[in-house]
């Protein structure tokens, strides 16, 4: 019960606390970078990635290239890109599970190092609320509440996604018990029977030798 409460404190946090911003990393030629974001069913996610221009009074390199897929923990693709400076991309989630976003730099000689911005956002986070208020024509405390209920929503569906981990997680250790209780049992009786057979074996030997 203490582990539920502070998984669903650290996740009203997580969802009430402002989004993250982009990230930035580096990519050498010729290598890969993954990034991992978990995903639950229905939820909606958007992304935007560029690569960073090293010297803004000139055009980017043509070098710096990208090639970008995202796809599922069940290798579903929702995007993909070759060879591009910049780029965007939106699905709503199928499955729930681990989803990446892995980028590609080609190979180059000599070997360049290119800088990339990434925003990936998720869930509440990933509605372009400015949007809602001008389609809408909502005032500023109405964006405000559906921000919340939005926000109230999200952590429900969080709640039960918890409680069903949390199910399975116990089904999990309840079967890991149950084999581990077997193999325990299958060692002592496989080592009760290998010193019986020693025991038979040398008492055998010593009435051969007429030691006893």
């Amino acid at each position: 019960m203490i582990l539920r409460w502070v998984l669903i404190l650290v996740l009203v946090v997580g969802i009430l606390s402002p989004p993250s911003q982009s990230l930035r990393f580096e990519l050498q030629s010729g290598q890969t970078k993954c990034i991992a974001e978990d995903i639950k069913s229905s939820s909606m996610s958007v992304g935007k990635y560029h690569v960073v221009n090293p010297n803004e009074e000139y055009p980017l390199p043509d070098s710096h290239k990208l090639t970008v897929r995202v796809t599922s923990s069940h290798g579903n693709n929702f995007h993909s890109a070759e060879k591009v400076e910049t780029g965007q991309f939106a699905f709503t989630a199928a499955e729930e599970g681990d989803y990446m976003a892995c980028f590609w730099a080609p190979d180059h000689s000599p070997q360049i190092t290119m800088n990339v911005d990434f925003d990936w956002r998720t869930g509440v986070h990933a509605k372009d609320w400015s949007n809602v208020a001008k389609k809408g024509k909502v005032d500023e405390m109405e964006l405000e509440l559906k921000k919340l209920y939005d926000t109230v929503t999200s952590i429900h569906e969080e709640m039960f996604y918890l409680r069903e981990r949390e199910e399975e997680m116990q089904e999990l250790n309840q079967a890991t018990t149950s084999k581990m209780f077997w193999f325990s049992f299958l060692s002592l009786f496989l080592c009760l029977s290998v010193a019986g057979l020693q025991f038979w074996h040398l008492k055998t030997f010593f009435e051969k030798k007429k030691l006893i």
